[in-house]
């Protein structure tokens, strides 16, 4: 598990990996606080991410589901399962040219994959064990293996086997126990609040045999199901219970006599969460906070924002009644700004929301 990280602990700034990733981890732990994950689909949403980072003086998570980095290479790519993998390698090399350069700490994660998408996972070792060769640091921090719709032996199976693998390269591995509820990416399905959600709750029982089969093997975090789901719906429809965390938390100290908060924890599905249940979580040992939906939302709104208070501009080159040229407006890089800073501006609360803001672990 992770390391005890002093309080004045620095980085170079740029992608961590090994132990640095390991460092960053136990730092937020310590600190109560928690990096937005944020999901990732093209070069202007990782550079507004890389942003808002470096104005908040925070380090960040940046993510990319096997549908983002499909479309990083492309709608028209003709072989889809190859644009899963050739577009996160694309996107992480672009991470690795320029987040040094931002002065943060970042952290390549990809997210949810299922039985169906363990290839892609592995496709992207194989290049992440290439630019290990290569550059001496694997080309990702981390990945996701998400097997939670599977029965918990072969989950854990199949985690263990990957999990050997990329430590050899420095890497930790993100798993699931429960079932996170919704749909990300193709992941799961639409939540639907009369049907028996018991399996959004993970059994504490579940989250230590994850302990007992994993921590010997190498890096690894959990995303333990309490309730939350992916999307945005209307309060009162879902019932968040961070005790759940507190709960699997303390039954490995009690076990194996550990310190406090053994584990390291995620929250998926973070989008609309109350401000309480978020604090709530950082004191059981969450470090990572997954807000795709939100910040999906703020980028779109920006440009609609914007073509509203610009219309004629994104119907006619010319003015049709006095003239007027309207490139300046219908530039793509015009609009594609005001996307940008509409998605750091959500990341300037989730900053502060999660206690973040600041506490950069990059050297000056």
């Amino acid at each position: 598990m992770a390391l005890d990280a002093p309080v004045s602990a620095r980085l170079k700034p740029g992608v961590v990996t090994g132990k640095d990733y390991e460092t960053l981890v136990a730092a937020c732990k310590a600190g109560h606080y928690a990096l937005p994950a944020v999901n990732v689909t093209s070069s202007n949403t990782i550079n507004a991410v890389l942003e808002a980072a470096a104005k908040n003086k925070a380090d960040v998570i940046i993510q990319l589901s096997n549908g983002g980095a499909q479309f990083y290479a492309g709608q028209g790519f003709p072989d889809g399962s190859l644009a899963k993998v050739l577009g996160a390698v694309s996107a992480a090399r672009h991470v690795h040219m320029v987040a040094e350069h931002y002065g943060v700490c970042v952290v390549l994660h990809t997210d949810h994959a299922n039985k169906k998408l363990i290839p892609w996972v592995e496709g992207l070792l194989d290049h992440g064990e290439a630019f290990f060769q290569e550059a001496g640091k694997p080309l990702f921090s981390s990945h996701m293996l998400d097997l939670s719709e599977e029965p918990i032996d072969f989950n854990l199976s199949e985690c263990a086997r990957v999990l050997q693998r990329m430590t050899k390269i420095g890497m930790s591995l993100e798993i699931e126990l429960g079932v996170t509820g919704g749909e990300e990416d193709g992941i799961g399905g639409e939540f639907d609040d009369s049907a028996d959600n018991s399996k959004l709750y993970t059994q504490p029982e579940d989250v230590l045999q994850a302990y007992d089969k994993l921590n010997s093997l190498g890096d690894f975090s959990v995303a333990a199901s309490f309730g939350n789901v992916h999307g945005v719906y209307k309060p009162g429809n879902v019932q968040l219970r961070p005790s759940i965390l507190k709960g699997s938390q303390d039954l490995v100290t009690e076990r194996h006599g550990t310190p406090e908060n053994p584990l390291n924890l995620v929250f998926h599905g973070g989008s609309g969460s109350e401000k309480d249940k978020i604090t709530e979580a950082l004191g059981y040992g969450v470090f990572k906070f997954n807000i795709d939906t939100d910040t999906q939302f703020a980028f779109s709104e920006a440009v609609g924002k914007f073509v509203d208070d610009n219309a004629k501009a994104f119907k006619y080159q010319i003015d049709p009644d006095d003239g007027t040229p309207y490139k300046k407006l219908y530039d793509p890089r015009k609009w594609l700004r005001q996307a940008e800073l509409g998605l750091g501006a959500r990341l300037d609360e989730a900053f502060e929301d999660l206690g973040s803001k600041g506490r950069s672990l990059a050297e000056a």
